[in-house]
């Protein structure tokens, strides 16, 4: 096998929650094109049909999966992707995030949908996911894994950030934590983005000097795009990252330190 041939998936079956747009959407669709039958989960038809439209170009069966906010709906589209795509190698976690914002407003309530959007949810879907991962290799010999999207936010230091940081920094142990469970029959890994030029920042990439402020700050120069995570995501599942688990991949452009400030004020 080549070098290159070692980042095909063929064969194989992806789960992609979170896949109308950004980060989930290319992944779902770099996936495809290294050769996987890929099942789609988001809030908006529009954009998963978009999405979908992409993989078939590829030769590649898609299942579309319009999210609720039903209890159990992510575990139950999960069982209808490999009831019918056949089995299940891949899955990845991008659906997440949370609003900056002063510590002290951030409730109870907030901390706690923030912890299950953020940490619970991939920890269920991928609970659910195991017994499908196990049958799929037994049956087939390829292999599978899990890669979680978490933040540069889970591990860099900065105002405002102090309840998705906190969920996101959960995320990455437990990633660590899951690949520690599931080896050596199933990969677990993460990648944490840092500024990408996705719909979330569209408003921020709106103001130029605030654009420059970022890009000045980051070693690369330029804000991520959704390529750059979903190549590292194609890396994490394919045969290229075998010898891989429990780890998390910074595709950040360099930063050290947070490229954007948020202006919060002292007490």
């Amino acid at each position: 096998m080549s070098v290159l041939d070692m980042f095909r998936v063929d064969g194989q079956v992806a789960f992609v929650n979170g896949a109308g747009r950004g980060i989930g959407a290319a992944s779902a669709i770099a996936l495809a094109e290294a050769g996987a039958d890929v099942a789609i989960r988001a809030r908006t038809v529009s954009q998963l049909e978009d999405v979908a439209e992409q993989i078939r170009a590829y030769g590649r069966r898609v299942v579309v999966l319009p999210a609720t906010d039903e209890p159990g709906d992510d575990v139950a589209a999960l069982q209808r992707a490999v009831g019918e795509l056949g089995g299940l190698n891949i899955l990845v976690n991008v659906v997440g995030g949370a609003m900056p914002g002063p510590f002290l407003k951030a409730t109870d309530r907030v901390l706690n949908e923030s912890f299950d959007f953020n940490v619970t949810g991939p920890l269920r879907l991928s609970r659910a996911a195991v017994p499908h991962m196990l049958a799929t290799v037994a049956d087939t010999g390829n292999s599978a894994a899990i890669v979680n999207i978490t933040t540069a936010m889970a591990h860099l230091v900065a105002r405002g950030y102090s309840v998705y940081g906190t969920v996101k920094a959960a995320l990455e142990h437990g990633t660590k934590l899951l690949a520690a469970d599931l080896s050596p029959r199933i990969r677990v890994n993460g990648v944490a983005p840092g500024a990408i030029h996705t719909d979330s920042l569209e408003v921020i990439m709106r103001n130029p000097e605030i654009k420059a402020s970022i890009e000045d700050a980051t070693p690369m120069r330029r804000l991520g795009t959704s390529d750059d995570i979903a190549a590292a995501v194609l890396y994490l599942c394919s045969p290229a990252g075998s010898y891989v688990t429990g780890k998390i991949i910074e595709v950040d452009g360099g930063i050290r330190t947070p490229n954007f400030q948020m202006p919060f004020p002292d007490l």
